[in-house]
């Protein structure tokens, strides 16, 4: 939306970034089938601004599995308004940890294999 622009029309690339980070919290939940919490942003790419009026999508892939923490790769990809392909617009890696009611780290159960979406 207009008001998440800079002066020269761009995406802000905080908005970009919160984005991806709601995305790979959900992943990360999923896999951990827990609450989790962002505790790591690394390796932050912004290789292409993001318009007004582009489609953002995200998307997320495992990198690993600790005791308590779960890295994920997280892509933001948008298409413009009259392209037919995808463009790659940032990439980095997020770490989250899994945490109890009480908001305390808490292992991440092996057992089952992890959900991948």
């Amino acid at each position: 939306m207009p008001a998440d622009t800079n002066a020269n029309g761009d995406i802000f690339g905080g908005w970009l970034l919160s984005q991806m980070d709601v995305g790979g919290g959900v992943f990360a939940s999923k896999v951990a089938k827990s609450r989790t919490v962002t505790v790591a942003i690394e390796a932050m790419n912004f290789r292409k601004a993001v318009y007004v009026g582009d489609l953002v999508s995200v998307h997320a892939n495992l990198v690993r599995i600790g005791r308590t923490s779960i890295t994920v790769h997280l892509e933001a990809w948008v298409l413009r308004r009259k392209a037919l392909e995808p463009i790659l617009v940032t990439d980095g890696n997020f770490t989250y940890v899994s945490i109890d009611d009480e908001g305390k780290p808490q292992a991440i159960r092996k057992a089952d294999p992890p959900i991948m979406t």
